[in-house]
């Protein structure tokens, strides 16, 4: 999923939800993303719970743009009763900061060695913890992530799950971001590189990664562009 505004958080899980092999365990999905019993949702839609549970089984015929629509708006609006703290997660910084280049969440687990060859990468560390399922990931320009996010900004980084790889660009050494995810709380199952060699990579950053057990990958694709599509394309 793209990291936007709140507008557009809602458009990608319409266009998730629709475009899905199967609606209704993107529909499941999203409601499980926010927290939301099939009995609170169906109080907010109007319907009875068992329609709701229709819908997330299959037993009912793929559901249409209307009742997405509301859908969408009556998981926005319980999390906005709540606080927010779901939407917040996903809609991170200014718009336009350019910092988040890509934040997807995905509708089933994938094995962190897809993701490695999706991004034609090279594993410097902890080689082993390549089996390990991944719920997601995000792609962050380094640059403009040092620039213009806070602190609280980076922790929402991981949108709705931690279990994902953080992906750097313009990277010269690899240091800085393997220190940022040290002193952080919350930490990504696995951190990949872009925009050196693998053997430009600094040591102490292949080393933190080997201290915190999680895979350090560098990719060789050769653009930003390049890699978020390969990326949406192969995952």
């Amino acid at each position: 999923m793209d990291l936007t505004t709140k507008t557009q958080l809602e458009k990608n899980i319409a266009g998730e939800i629709t475009l899905a092999a199967k609606s209704s365990e993107a529909m499941r999905k999203w409601r499980e993303i926010f927290g939301i019993s099939q009995n609170e949702l169906a109080r907010k839609l109007g319907i009875s719970a068992s329609v709701v549970s229709d819908y997330e089984s299959g037993r009912r015929k793929s559901p249409g743009t209307t009742f997405v629509r509301k859908f969408i708006e009556a998981l926005m609006e319980i999390d906005e009763d709540k606080g927010s703290h779901v939407t917040d997660k996903f809609v991170v910084g200014k718009p336009d900061s350019g910092a988040i280049l890509d934040l997807r969440e995905l509708l089933a687990p994938v094995k962190a060695s897809k993701i490695v060859k999706a991004v034609d990468g090279v594993v410097l560390a902890n080689k082993s913890q390549l089996g390990k399922s991944l719920m997601g990931y995000t792609i962050i320009d380094s640059i403009q992530a040092i620039l213009k996010l806070s602190e609280r900004e980076l922790r929402n980084i991981y949108g709705s799950s931690t279990e994902r790889a953080l992906i750097f660009t313009k990277v010269k050494l690899g240091r800085s971001p393997m220190i940022a995810v040290k002193v952080t709380q919350p930490k990504p199952a696995m951190i990949i590189l872009h925009g050196l060699k693998p053997e430009k990579v600094d040591k102490l950053a292949v080393k933190i990664a080997e201290m915190e057990g999680m895979p350090l990958v560098v990719s060789k694709i050769k653009s930003e562009e390049e890699l978020v599509k390969k990326l949406r394309d192969s995952i």
